[in-house]
């Protein structure tokens, strides 16, 4: 008696164009590429070798006049240097919480959605492979927030609130699920590549997390990407015009939630609330800012038949509509 190794599955996406890569081969490449090319917070940056201390009254928290949106502003550019360094230090604190409790709701839909999938389905050990790269991420964003030492909540408190929900979407709502990953995913990545195309003069151990965070949020992305460029196509007239009103919707929703500060910011630091409307989302920068993040996510929405108009109008209607990336990770400032 014999017996044979059984052959991993593969999904049958419909018939695509020749110039697109084919989507089994896209989860043998990202499943690969996180065996080789996979980093571990603890051995990949050095948290306690001198340059990496973080010590008070450092210029190097100062957020960027030209990059953060809070640091644009002429009311902080105003504050007094000590003041701006504190305000930084709690924003990039916060911001690095904020992405730890994201990861976390994306560890659990990872871990929900590759429960469902059939024995020897390709796409278990991509995305188990990605829950695996989230569970280092929170390790080196709560390593951050420890080592700035500022008390901060992160997301504001409704989506706290209904995070332990949000999840169960990935086995419900898959679809819906991922558009909610790209939304989250795309602003932070978007912001921190700025910062470093930008060449900012910030401190080694925020750079060191960015630059780790980009590395392989890019195949996250890429993954994400693909899936509802394969998956989405395939479905009927109806729950595609659904889908096209949904996304813009979860895109701005989920944006505010993510990047937007909480409460607790303005109760800190005096902030008026006059200036936290104009930096979100009301002075001509911030509105640029809105909807440059989501040039790869509109580009996305055409591969994926989501652009007709009706949806056209919410995207307008949200403020976050606008020309369509080229490529994934075009810098803005390519833009015509």
């Amino acid at each position: 008696m014999t017996s044979t190794q059984p052959r991993p599955t593969t999904y049958a996406p419909p018939a695509k164009q020749a110039t697109e890569p084919d989507y089994n081969q896209v989860l043998e490449d990202l499943s690969n590429a996180s065996v080789h090319r996979n980093f571990d917070p603890y051995l990949d940056i050095d948290w306690d070798a001198p340059h990496m201390a973080i010590v008070p009254n450092d210029d190097r928290w100062i957020l960027s006049y030209t990059v953060d949106p809070i640091g644009r502003h002429p009311w902080y550019q105003a504050l007094p240097r000590e003041k701006q360094i504190e305000i930084g230090m709690w924003r990039q604190a916060n911001v690095a919480k904020v992405g730890l409790q994201f990861e976390s709701i994306l560890i659990r839909g990872l871990l929900q959605y590759s429960d469902r999938l059939p024995n020897g389905d390709m796409r278990f050990r991509y995305t188990t492979h990605e829950a695996k790269e989230e569970c280092n991420h929170t390790l080196m964003f709560q390593e951050l927030v420890n080592r700035i030492g500022m008390e901060t909540k992160g997301m504001r408190w409704w989506l706290r609130r209904i995070s332990p929900i949000i999840p169960l979407f990935a086995t419900g709502l898959p679809t819906v699920f991922y558009f909610g990953v790209l939304a989250g995913e795309e602003p932070i990545d978007h912001i921190q590549k700025d910062f470093l195309r930008a060449g900012e003069n910030i401190h080694p151990a925020m750079s060191a997390v960015m630059e780790l965070h980009v590395a392989e949020e890019a195949r996250h992305i890429s993954f994400a990407h693909n899936h509802l460029r394969t998956t989405i196509p395939s479905k009927g007239r109806a729950t595609k015009f659904a889908l096209s009103i949904t996304l813009p919707i979860v895109m701005r929703v989920l944006c505010n939630a993510i990047t937007v500060p909480p409460s607790e910011f303005r109760k800190e630091f005096d902030v008026p609330r006059s200036v936290l409307r104009e930096i979100f989302w009301r002075s001509p920068e911030s509105k640029a800012f809105l909807s440059g993040v989501f040039g790869d996510v509109r580009m996305l929405a055409e591969q994926c038949g989501l652009m007709n108009p009706a949806s056209r109008r919410v995207w307008r209607a949200l403020g976050i509509d606008g020309r369509a990336s080229r490529y994934r990770s075009e810098p803005l400032y390519t833009a015509s």
